[in-house]
Parts: C-alpha cells; sequence; structure tokens
C-alpha cells in the first residue's frame, strides 16, 4: 500500500490573461497559498511552459522545476490532452478540432495530424528531462461517431479503427518507451479509449505495448453509468495518474444518458466542483491505496455551476482530507500472533 501524493492542481482551466493565472510565478504563488503541493503543467499553453525548449533542453527543465519548486510545489507531470487529440480526428470534427491546433495547420488535416505527433513525442522527451515517469494524454477518436450501433456497423469496421489508432500511436509510445515514460490516456467520453472495453481494445491493437497506461477519472465514468470503483479493480495495475473531478447524474423522464444537446448545466450528467456531486471518493482513494497507487491525486475543476476559485479553494482541502496516510502496522498486532510458531499451528489444527 502506498499514501497518495497530493493535493495538486490542473492548469488548464485556470490558466488565462488576468493576473495571478497569466503566468508560471503568479499561478504557483496562487496554487501554494490555497495548499496545493503539485501542479500539472498542459504543454499547450506557452505561459506555463515552451515545449520546445523543454524536448531540446534539460537545463530549461532544470530551471523550470526550479521555478515552480521556489513555492513549494512539483510538477507532477505534464499533459497533451489537446494535441493527443488531433493525433487521430474524424473528418466529421475537423472543424470543430481545428480550434486546438496553430494557424498554420488549420483546413489541413494531414498536416495537423502530423503536428500533433511531433508534439506528443517532444513531450516524451520534456517529461523525461524533467524526471517524471508519467504522461497524460487523450487518444483521439476515429469511431465515437459510430458509438451507438445505428446504422449498424459493417463487420470488421471496429477492429480495422483500433488497428489504425495503434498505427499511429505506436510510434509515440515507441518514443515514450526510449525515454522511460508511461503514457496514461484519460479514458473519456469523445474518445475512442472511452471505458474499459476500448481500452483492452487498444492495448491489444498496440501489441500490449508496456507504455500504454491510464489516467483515471471517476467524473467521465457517472456520465457512462459505469462502475469507477470496479473499474479499479480490473485496471488498477494500468492505473499510474489519477484526476480528482466529480459528477452527477439525475435522469428525468425527458433526458438520460445522451444529454439532448443540451447545455452542461441543464444535462442530467454534468461535471461539478469536489464535494457537490456524486463520486464516492472515499471509496476511491480507499481502492487506490489499497492497492498502491504511487501517484498524485489531481484536482481537475470543471463546473457548470460554482465558480472555479471557489471550486479550487475547497478543492485542495477536500483532497487533503480524502488522502489516507497507510498504515504500517496491522490494528490488531497488540494481540502478539505475529511469530511464525509450525508446531503451534500443527496443534491448533489437531495434528499434534
Amino acid at each position: 500500500m502506498n499514501t497518495i501524493k497530493g493535493p495538486a492542481i490542473f492548469l488548464a482551466q485556470f490558466v488565462g490573461d488576468e493576473s495571478p493565472f497569466n503566468s508560471l510565478d503568479s499561478i504557483c504563488h496562487w496554487a501554494a497559498t490555497h495548499g496545493y503541493k503539485g501542479i500539472q503543467i498542459p504543454t499547450w499553453d506557452s505561459r506555463l511552459i515552451d515545449l520546445d525548449k523543454a524536448a531540446e533542453s534539460k537545463t530549461y527543465c532544470d530551471e523550470l522545476k526550479g521555478k515552480v519548486e521556489q513555492y513549494g510545489l512539483k510538477i507532477t507531470d505534464l499533459s497533451t490532452h489537446l494535441q493527443g487529440q488531433l493525433v487521430a480526428v474524424h473528418p466529421a470534427y475537423d472543424l470543430m478540432f481545428d480550434a486546438f491546433a496553430p494557424d498554420e495547420f488549420k483546413n489541413n488535416p494531414k498536416a495537423r495530424t502530423a503536428w500533433a505527433i511531433e508534439q506528443v513525442k517532444k513531450a516524451a522527451k520534456a517529461t523525461q528531462h524533467l524526471g517524471i515517469a508519467e504522461h497524460v494524454t487523450f487518444s483521439g477518436a476515429l469511431l465515437w461517431h459510430t458509438m451507438y450501433p445505428w446504422p449498424q456497423r459493417p463487420m470488421g469496421l471496429v477492429e480495422a479503427g483500433f488497428k489504425e489508432l495503434a498505427k499511429r500511436w505506436l510510434p509515440i509510445l515507441n518514443e515514450f518507451d526510449e525515454a522511460g515514460v508511461d503514457l496514461c490516456y484519460e479514458i473519456h467520453p469523445g474518445e475512442d479509449l472511452h471505458d474499459g472495453i476500448t481500452f483492452e481494445r487498444f492495448l491489444e491493437a498496440t501489441g500490449n505495448h508496456n507504455r500504454v497506461k491510464i489516467m483515471y477519472d471517476p467524473s467521465n465514468f457517472v456520465l457512462q453509468k459505469l462502475d469507477y470503483l470496479a473499474y479499479i479493480d480490473h485496471y488498477h495495475e494500468f492505473i499510474k495518474m489519477f484526476h480528482v473531478k466529480d459528477a452527477e447524474f439525475n435522469p428525468s423522464g425527458k433526458s438520460g444518458v445522451y444529454g439532448g444537446y443540451q447545455s452542461w448545466a441543464d444535462r442530467p450528467g454534468r461535471f461539478r466542483s469536489l464535494g457537490d456531486g456524486q463520486v464516492d471518493f472515499n471509496g476511491i482513494f480507499s481502492k487506490l491505496a489499497q492497492y498502491g497507487y504511487e501517484g498524485w491525486a489531481v484536482m481537475e475543476w470543471e463546473c457548470c455551476i460554482k465558480d472555479s476559485e471557489q471550486g479550487a479553494i475547497e478543492g485542495a482541502k477536500f483532497i487533503q482530507e480524502k488522502i489516507i496516510k497507510v498504515t504500517e502496522r496491522a490494528f490488531d498486532d497488540f494481540a502478539g500472533a505475529d511469530n511464525l510458531d509450525e508446531d503451534l499451528n500443527r496443534k491448533i489444527l489437531g495434528l499434534g
């Protein structure tokens, strides 16, 4: 068993043009003031990190770590969620996902995909230079538009989709392997890796690549009505990262899992600030501690009701209270039954 590290915070939903969110120094000071011990950095925001420099220079990464550590914080890991999404985009989503790409790659899916692949590869080197063992990303999606089985999927379509997805990711995974870094896919609706079965399909398609791992976020499973506690039982050996995010699901006679094209505030399934949703975090923290999870508990704020700063302030305390300092002794040690006595055991069993 291990004591989970934290609390940490994912900066993607906080970085912006106004202080204290417009520079690494000011956002680190803000996070530390509110009780966070780590930050997860989105690599697409140059106000926080220069990914090109981080991939090229360990000196730059040492300086970056030093800057963060001045505030009593650690860099937990880097994120390429947006770039990873662009590794695999179905043409139906080209216009919407172009927003994630630099202007010079918009309206050019082939060039955009090549750029995204190189971005994630650079993140492997940057993560290595920072001395971090895990990285988080999205898988992208070629099959999501066929998620509901109507019209009927032609035979072999799913297998062909995962074969192509693996083909695009294998060179990236090999780059991560060379860097000694695990690549953790956030299992998320909208991605081809969105539940346990799809994770297994992808893992098999990559030839069970040893760097394919999971970033676990229970909120993504609440919206699917998936058993997020049993998920840990099934996949704990792959879970290397953990987003602490809350959610709720309140179906009605008018709308359910699919949401009726409604806004986040009106959907039956919606993300909430920590403590305001339905996720059993006591159960999650217990299972992760039991299975020896060695990583961080990283708050991701996404809430359609509560202000982000309030959610962040409350989130640090929430996570700190959920982290279990694992015991180093059994509760019944006082009874003194620890010592091996084979003769005594045989007597108790009636064998002599």
